[in-house]
């Protein structure tokens, strides 16, 4: 067991904070977090986050105490911003580990071993993990609860209904009511179930609901003491229920939204959740009931509830299917039971291979996945022209890296030497996300927002306003580190530059010209930056690179 967890830290430290750093703050939601951290530092106020030297209200203020008091350490840095995003991460792997290890057989450390590694691995938690935000901490904090709430009903015991509530606390403080909608849609459709033979924990829940209170509730009542029932209107209906009901923050999507975005995060390991999925699905309507222990989850031995884990997987995406507000990242509470599934299905088909020789499944499966590690390499070969602060020799050795694990999976399913294959899987699955973030994603620096910045610094005499349209609307604040105006219409951009003092405007080169027209001001190019937007990066950008499309000229002008 020590030898397994110390593996899995390894492996989750290697995906999750090699060079955490080495990529400059996106413009993108994470540099809210990474700026108004920086800002709680520097002007000592720790109750009401502040971004651009404004109220910020939208989130509660967890991960930013959290990263603010690692700026108290380190100093204000990519790393230090996106420091507690990937350590949810390498606990989200410990805790789906822990979680696959209660499950029954003589596999059980096979499977949890395994499951730990897919969450270590797979690009939705890899992605989520390089950004400051707080959406991998909230998933780490809903596990941790629904996962103790298990360990409750099994065993009674009030250590694990206090974890629960604790961490339930933390997500409250972390991202707000969903903290205790998730858990509840996991948690009360499992009591209804077992209503017949398990007595209703109504101490066990007080307990777990009253330290709950107790950790996240002050805060809230601190902010509503200072800024009264404004803030308490404004966070829960406008940005709780109005997210979740209206299209107020986000554009409406269709309901079927999340299957691709949950195939997508468990990649490059969706071919055997897809295929073992579809080949029980077969079995069931074949037999009329679930034969196929690969799918069934044990608590306790000889004790069959696979339904648990549906529970847990399927309940947070039918609520989150409901909302109009969808986002990707919502849905990352999803995956360590789907990572648990997958594993005891990869590990209970590996051992059926050993001693039957079938595996048909299971060949279709890793052929599909050594494919896909090939059509990455690809894919990586063909999107060079974009990544124009990628240093070329770690793009290629990147190609080479995800060339060579296409054919080390390939040559597991040619030799059906199966036995090895989690290993093989799970290295070549970092080796490719770390390939990715260094070949592509994180090149050299200072990276256009960084010479943007510069050029902002070296331009500005005399404290002139500064404001930005429609491009580094969100990072350049972390970079400046004084506040700007952020122009997202035309009109005010207008206006701005018909100042009757010096201004400096950020603006994409694109823009400029109707700019200058509708103002009737020669404005003067003072620099220009090239750059490609990572962080908002789309698959048809991928299958069809266009550097003159993709790759955008952004230009400092001044009115004088």
């Amino acid at each position: 067991m020590r030898r397994s967890v110390l593996t899995l830290i390894l492996l989750a430290c290697l995906t999750f904070l090699t060079g955490l750093g080495r990529q400059a703050i996106t413009d993108s939601d994470e540099a809210f977090y990474a700026e108004a951290a920086r800002e709680m530092v520097e002007g000592g106020d720790w109750l009401t986050p502040h971004f651009n030297y404004e109220r910020r209200w939208q989130k509660p203020v967890l991960y930013y105490w959290l990263t603010a008091a690692t700026y108290l350490v380190t100093g204000a840095s990519e790393g230090a911003a996106r420091f507690w995003s990937a350590l949810s991460g390498v606990g989200l792997v410990l805790v789906t580990w822990a979680a696959a290890r209660r499950s029954g057989g003589r596999i059980r450390e096979t499977s949890a071993s395994l499951a730990g590694a897919i969450v270590a691995t797979c690009i939705g938690y890899f992605a989520e993990a390089r950004l400051a935000l707080p959406d991998l901490p909230l998933a780490f904090c809903l596990t941790l609860t629904v996962w103790m709430a298990f360990r409750a009903l099994d065993n009674g015991a009030t250590s694990h209904w206090i974890v629960a509530g604790a961490a339930a606390g933390l997500a409250f403080l972390m991202k707000g009511p969903v903290a205790f909608v998730i858990p509840g849609l996991v948690l009360l459709p499992l009591l209804w179930r077992e209503r017949a033979s398990v007595r209703m924990p109504w101490a066990g829940i007080a307990v777990a609901s009253a330290v709950a209170i107790a950790v996240g509730l002050p805060w809230y009542v601190a902010m509503w003491r200072t800024h009264g029932t404004e803030y308490l209107r404004y966070f829960f209906i406008e940005n709780n229920v109005d997210r979740f009901a209206t299209d107020t923050f986000n554009e409406p999507r269709p309901f079927w939204f999340y299957g691709p975005i949950l195939l997508g995060g468990m990649l490059p390991w969706s071919a055997y959740l897809v295929g073992f999925g579809l080949d029980w699905l077969v079995r069931r309507i074949r037999t009329g009931r679930s034969s196929d222990a690969a799918w069934t989850f044990m608590v306790r031995e000889g004790e069959s509830i696979d339904w648990r884990l549906a529970l847990w997987a399927i309940m947070p995406l039918l609520f989150y299917t409901a909302s109009i507000g969808k986002q990707p990242r919502y849905i990352l509470p999803v995956l360590p039971p789907l990572a648990i599934l997958t594993a005891r299905a990869i590990a209970d088909r590996i051992d059926r291979a050993q001693t039957t020789g079938r595996s048909r499944v299971l060949a279709a499966a890793t052929w599909a996945t050594a494919v896909l590690f090939a059509v990455f390499a690809v894919l990586l070969v063909r999107a060079q022209p974009l990544f124009i602060s990628a240093v070329p020799a770690l793009s290629w050795v990147a190609v080479a890296v995800i060339a060579a694990g296409a054919l080390g999976i390939a040559g597991i399913a040619v030799t059906r030497q199966w036995i090895r294959l989690p290993v093989v899987v799970a290295i070549s699955s970092a080796l490719l996300l770390l390939g990715v973030q260094f070949g592509a994603m994180a090149g050299k620096r200072p990276e256009a927002v960084e010479q943007m910045a510069s050029l902002v610094s070296a331009n500005r005499h005399a404290n002139e306003p500064v404001a930005e349209y429609e491009v580094f609307v969100r990072n350049l604040v972390f970079y400046l580190g004084f506040k700007q105006q952020v122009l997202f219409d035309e009109e005010n951009a207008v206006a701005f530059v018909r100042s009757p003092e010096r201004v400096l405007l950020v603006v994409r080169e694109d823009d400029l010209p109707a700019l200058s027209s509708a103002s009737g001001v020669a404005l003067n190019r003072l620099g220009q930056v090239s750059y490609l937007n990572t962080a908002n990066l789309k698959v048809r950008t991928l299958l069809a690179p266009d550097p003159t499309r993709d790759v955008e000229t952004v230009v400092l002008v001044s009115n004088r």
